[in-house]
């Protein structure tokens, strides 16, 4: 899972992530409440174009936003917020970066099972405040109707083997003893409209599906597969989609000695 990382190097991989659904305005309402040290400063890891960093750098005293990729820290910059002076961006893999708490927040959005996990711990707990709480925060449609068949034409395209939809990340990380969990959180639905061209291209935005892993004959293959699946539920070429956060957070905790490097499980995605 750390290998397929390097895949938001490539820029049409950053392009792509501008067809993923934004997270919902509640997000930033949870994330803010749980900024209740002194300074309000936030660390953003795996920040991506800053999905969440922009959104929460305007509630907060500065967001350090750190991601490996210099496609995807050159996006998020020109994308809205990208510009704000409070936010911070560095191009740089967690477990090496320059930290500069202490950070009373650490968010981490569809990016965390990409880390050795042990040494992403051992980076990051000695900079917290002492309040300071990890936040994981998963989001994307729920109860779609085509999930049953678009299944096998994801598992057919994938480049992680052991893709398993169900894999919880949060218990993965609580069962290695790195994250005592305070609490989790729902959001409340809201509806977003996406057509089917953007949808694919917002699978083409994951590591495991970008173009830049297939060649011209599988991508298209692959978006052919897509298009027929999805076509039917579509009105006018448009899916409506409904779309939750989750967010969970807790005191994130240091490794035992002997067991850095250890790497996500396979069946994350």
């Amino acid at each position: 899972m750390t290998e397929l990382r390097t895949t938001f190097q490539y820029d049409a991989v950053a392009e792509a992530y501008q067809h993923r659904p934004p997270y919902p305005d509640e997000v930033f309402d949870h994330l803010e409440a749980l900024v209740v040290d002194e300074p309000r400063n936030v660390l953003d890891i795996g920040a991506g174009e800053g999905a969440i960093a922009r959104p929460l750098a305007p509630r907060v005293d500065r967001v350090d936003a750190i991601d490996m990729s210099q496609a995807m820290v050159d996006v998020g910059r020109r994308r809205p917020g990208g510009d704000r002076a409070n936010l911070h961006w560095h191009v740089s893999s967690i477990e090496t970066a320059d930290l500069n708490g202490p950070y009373a927040l650490v968010t981490a959005g569809a990016s965390i099972h990409w880390m050795p996990w042990e040494e992403t711990f051992n980076r990051i707990v000695p900079h917290l405040t002492q309040n300071a709480q990890l936040a994981i925060v998963e989001h994307g449609p729920v109860d779609v109707p085509w999930g049953d068949e678009l299944l096998p034409v994801i598992k057919k395209h994938t480049r992680n083997p052991g893709y398993d939809p169900t894999f919880d990340i949060v218990d993965a990380i609580r069962d290695r003893g790195l994250l005592d969990l305070t609490d989790q959180k729902m959001t409340a639905p809201v509806t977003q409209q996406k057509t089917v061209a953007d949808y694919i291209e917002w699978m083409h935005s994951t590591s495991t599906l970008a173009r830049d892993l297939m060649s011209a004959e599988e991508a298209a293959e692959f978006d052919t597969a897509v298009h027929e699946v999805l076509t039917p539920y579509a009105r006018d070429g448009v899916l409506e989609l409904t779309i939750v956060a989750q967010l969970s957070w807790g005191r994130p905790k240091a490794s035992q000695p002997g067991t850095e490097g250890s790497a996500a499980p396979a069946g994350s995605e």
